[in-house]
C-alpha cells in the first residue's frame, strides 16, 4: 500500500521562525515512541527534544534527528528550558511528575488522560476544531492563557471526524457503533500479554492474565476481568465524553459498543447510519471524503487495521443495508497510535502560537 502520509505544510508547524526545547515523558512507551515519530516526520519546530522515562527505561539508546540519544530522568534539571512537554507515560506516571513540567513554565500536552480534571486544561482534537470551523465559518476566539491540552481519545476523533462529515449527506435519525479495541490500548504489556496468550495457547500451555485477567487471544470479550484496569466499560465512557466535548454538540452521538478484539493495532469501528429519508451511496461518500478521510471504492482495497498501520488517515468503506432502504454502513479503520500522537503534535502547534500571539500582545 502506497504511503499516504502528506508533506509537512504550516498546518502542524506553530510558527514559521520560532523553535522549541521539547520533552516527552514516557518516551519509551508505544505512544512516546509514535509521538516522536510523528514530531520528525512532520519537521516539528524542536531545537531539541528530550527523551524521558522511569527507572525502568532509564539508559536505552534511541535516536532523534538520526543521532544517538539515551533515555533520561524525569528529573527538574532535565526539564529546565523546556517550551513544551508531552506526556505519553501512564496516568500515574504523569500524574506524579506534572508539576515538574508546570514550575519549568512549559506547555503541556497529556497523550495519558492523568490531568483531564486540571485547571485550565482542555479536551482537544485539533482535526475538529478545523472541521467545526470549516463547517460554521466562525473562528473560535484563542485561549490565550491556555498551557494545557489533554489530547482527545483517538477513538472519540476517529467518530467525531466521520459523524460531523455523514451529516452533511443527510439529517441522521440514529447511529449505533460498535468499536473494537487493540491490545496496544494497554502499552507494550498488553502487547506482550496478547501476543504470550498466542504462543502459548498454540503451544497448549497455561496463559497468564495479568494485564486484561482474560483470555484475548483468539477471542473476542464485551468485558475484562475483574482484576483489570481500567475497565472496558471506563474506556467506552470515556470515549463518548470526549466525543461530546469535542464535537461541542454538533453532531449526534451514537450508541456505542466497545469491545476487546484480538489484534495488536488499530481501531476498527463498524458504524451504523439512519437517515430521515433515503440518500444516494454517492452522496454519503462525497460528504465523507476530504482530509484525514479515504472512503475506498473497490472490494480488494477494503480497510483492516492492517492496512491502517502507520497510516494519517482514516480509512472507510461503505454499503448500503441491505433491509433498509435509508440504513448504510460504514467500516473504517485507524492507526489508534498515529491518531494520538497526531493529535498531540497538533495540540502543541496550537498552544504554542497562541503563546507566541499572547506573548505579542
Amino acid at each position: 500500500m502506497t504511503d499516504r502520509r502528506p508533506p509537512a505544510t504550516q498546518e502542524h508547524a506553530p510558527a514559521a521562525r520560532e523553535v522549541y526545547r521539547v520533552a516527552i515523558v514516557g518516551a519509551a512507551t508505544l505512544k512516546g515512541k509514535e509521538l516522536k515519530e510523528v514530531l520528525e516526520d512532520r519537521n516539528f519546530p524542536a531545537l531539541d527534544i528530550k527523551l524521558l522515562d522511569d527507572e525502568e527505561s532509564l539508559g536505552q539508546l534511541d535516536s532523534v534527528a538520526d543521532e544517538a540519544t539515551f533515555i533520561q530522568s524525569v528529573l527538574p534539571e532535565n526539564l529546565q528550558g523546556a517550551d513544551i512537554v508531552f506526556f505519553a507515560s501512564d496516568e500515574n506516571f504523569t500524574r506524579k511528575n506534572w508539576n515538574l513540567a508546570k514550575k519549568a513554565g512549559a506547555l503541556a500536552v497529556d497523550l495519558s488522560y492523568a490531568l483531564e480534571g486540571e485547571p485550565g486544561g482542555a479536551v482537544r482534537a485539533p482535526w475538529i476544531e478545523r472541521e467545526l470551523e470549516l463547517a460554521e465559518g466562525v473562528r473560535p476566539p484563542p485561549q490565550l492563557d491556555s498551557t494545557l491540552a489533554v489530547v482527545a481519545h483517538p477513538a472519540a476523533v476517529v467518530l467525531a471526524l466521520l459523524l460531523l462529515r455523514v451529516q452533511k449527506a443527510g439529517t441522521l435519525r440514529n447511529v449505533v457503533c460498535t468499536a473494537f479495541e487493540p491490545a496496544s490500548e494497554h502499552g507494550r504489556c498488553g502487547l506482550d500479554e496478547l501476543h504470550g496468550q498466542t504462543v502459548n495457547l498454540l503451544s497448549f500451555q497455561q496463559i497468564t492474565k495479568e494485564v486484561f485477567d482474560a483470555q484475548v487471544a483468539f477471542n473476542m470479550l464485551a468485558r475484562y476481568g475483574e482484576k483489570s484496569t481500567p475497565a472496558l466499560e471506563s474506556v467506552e465512557r470515556r470515549i463518548l465524553a470526549h466525543l461530546e466535548k469535542i464535537t461541542e454538540g454538533r453532531a449526534i452521538l451514537p450508541a456505542l459498543a466497545l469491545a476487546q478484539a484480538p489484534i495488536f493495532h488499530g481501531h476498527v469501528f463498524s458504524l451504523y447510519l439512519e437517515f430521515e429519508q433515503a440518500i444516494a451511496a454517492g452522496d454519503l461518500t462525497r460528504a465523507l471524503e476530504g482530509d484525514h478521510v479515504n472512503v475506498t471504492r473497490l472490494a480488494e482495497d477494503s480497510p483492516s487495521n492492517v492496512s491502517a498501520a502507520g497510516q494519517d488517515e482514516v480509512l472507510v468503506e461503505i454499503r448500503r443495508d441491505a433491509r433498509h432502504e435509508r440504513g448504510f454502513w460504514v467500516w473504517a479503520t485507524a492507526d489508534n497510535l498515529r491518531i494520538a500522537a497526531l493529535t498531540a503534535v497538533d495540540c502543541a502547534a496550537a498552544l504554542a502560537r497562541m503563546r507566541s500571539k499572547g506573548s505579542v500582545q
